[in-house]
């Protein structure tokens, strides 16, 4: 598991490890860091010797994080040039480091560039690029060829504590972060812009304190979470999951959250609906019912998935509410609960409860859109309910009542198909069937969700039913290699 955390924390970290240091020592270490991280990078195009590196620098420590690095690149023959926003307040002492070791200040854009790094903001700036920073941001946008471009622990006017791009951003190849995780390069479309995130340890770690602001889980962590069936197992035992989805104007989404269920870890799936008449022909060992009133026991239920928003649907609805199991909520499910007596259901439930909106659904539930902070979106909407909410997107975030949060590091822009959210409810289900606390069957289940996703994408356009079909090879990859952040290096 990674953790992710907010400025202040990291400020305070930094401020307790610098008061047992040598001064200058934390921007030796960073800067060592991105250096290593930009010769990888130089070795990669062709070789680090005579290569052009150009430091787009700021005022304040971010900005002497880039000119220490990059006089120790022009220590290795590197041409190391730099563009400052503002030269009165630029770090005096990287300044004299860099022309010490035979690096300059340019006044423009230099003919060739092998290599851009993004010293222009770091984690202490707020709002949008503005004057000379944004200028430049906007001329390296404009370079082409395009050189690789490497960030100094966030790319520049992202927002630092949300994930928000609030303006003209510099779009990263690689962000060199120190010491620990923010959530803008995990979280929301400066994820994006922070492209590869590599993590260099500087020593803060042991200086962190409180809560991080977000969790990430990886493939180790969801292996050691996913339930495995032993030698007194039986279909009952492993968990029996009802799953109340489809219609007859969408018995689609019957099959595609049945497919989910079956592909994850629960013993029996039974079925409650309107299209139970085609379930069994396509998925022989699902037991079908035409309402839940008829499905029998089971240890979870899912419902919503093409349910509809009629009379028969709130009523399928009310007595999925009224088990005293988890319960997961989606698509239709969450637009019924918009109806105030369906909501004050929800709010009095006792069982665990996962919503799972989309922004739209997110809106309708809430009365606003989730906006640029969608981690405290998910969390507002997580402790009204009283439930479990998995805000779905490109990095899906999963928020627990008690502010608790996770983001999803395996969401790929191939699941925004129809069909897909489907079997995904299926799959959190049959999890939630299995007997994992419902955080975690979410945070598992957008984790495999989102391989899945990937592995169907290598074979070109993708469908839902082509999700459905790499679930479980996605289940079989959990003891591969991680998905997500680049490992540590040493300092």
């Amino acid at each position: 598991m990674r953790s992710v955390y907010r400025v202040a924390q990291v400020r305070a970290a930094e401020s307790a490890l610098m008061a047992t240091l040598p001064a200058g020592t934390l921007m030796q270490r960073a800067a060592a860091g991105l250096a290593r991280r930009c010769a990888v990078t130089l070795r990669d195009q062709g070789g680090v010797y005579a290569s052009r590196v150009v430091l787009l620098v700021g005022p304040g420590d971010n900005g002497g994080d880039a000119l220490h690095a990059g006089a120790m690149l022009a220590r290795q023959g590197v041409q190391v040039g730099a563009l400052l926003s503002d030269p009165k307040r630029a770090h005096a002492e990287g300044l004299a480091a860099l022309r010490a070791a035979g690096g300059r200040v340019l006044a423009d854009w230099p003919g060739r560039v092998d290599l851009v790094v993004d010293g222009l903001l770091g984690i202490g700036a707020t709002g949008a690029l503005r004057g000379t920073a944004l200028t430049l941001a906007e001329q390296l946008g404009g370079l082409s060829p395009r050189p690789p471009v490497i960030a100094v622990d966030v790319p520049s006017g992202v927002g630092v504590d949300t994930g928000d791009v609030p303006g003209t951003a510099v779009r990263a190849d690689v962000t060199v972060a120190f010491g620990c995780l923010k959530p803008a390069h995990v979280v929301g479309p400066a994820a994006v812009l922070a492209g590869q995130v590599e993590l260099v340890d500087i020593g803060i770690t042991p200086w962190l304190h409180g809560d991080p602001a977000l969790r990430i889980a990886d493939t180790a962590d969801i292996a050691a979470w996913w339930p495995q069936p032993g030698p007194d197992s039986d279909k009952y035992t492993r968990g029996v999951v009802g799953v109340a989805t489809g219609s007859a104007g969408y018995p689609g989404a019957a099959l595609l959250s049945l497919s989910g269920a079956l592909a994850g870890p629960a013993g029996l799936v039974r079925y409650a609906g309107s299209a139970h008449e085609l379930v069994v022909p396509a998925h022989p060992s699902v037991i079908a019912a035409p309402r839940v009133a008829d499905a029998g026991r089971v240890q979870a239920w899912v419902c919503g998935s093409g349910l509809g928003t009629d009379e028969r649907a709130a009523g399928e609805l009310r007595a999925v509410l009224a088990a005293p199991v988890p319960v997961l909520l989606d698509a239709d499910a969450v637009t019924l609960l918009v109806d105030g007596s369906m909501s004050g259901e929800l709010r009095r439930r006792d069982a665990p409860t996962v919503l799972t909106p989309h922004d739209r659904e997110y809106a309708r539930l809430a009365g606003e859109q989730p906006g640029p902070d969608r981690v405290a979106a998910a969390q507002k909407l997580a402790a009204w309910t009283r439930s479990v909410v998995l805000l779905k997107g490109d990095r899906t975030v999963v928020a627990g009542p008690s502010g608790e949060a996770w983001v999803n590091p395996t969401g790929t822009p191939a699941l925004a198909t129809g069909g897909t959210g489907d079997v995904l409810s299926g799959l959190l289900g049959s999890l939630l069937a299995g007997g994992l606390p419902a955080i975690r069957a979410a945070v598992a289940a957008a984790y495999v969700h989102g391989l899945a996703g990937r592995l169907a994408a290598d074979s070109g356009p993708v469908t839902a039913a082509d999700v459905a079909a790499a679930l479980r090879p996605a289940v079989a990859s959990l003891t591969k290699t991680p998905v997500g952040i680049a490992p540590v290096r040493p300092r």
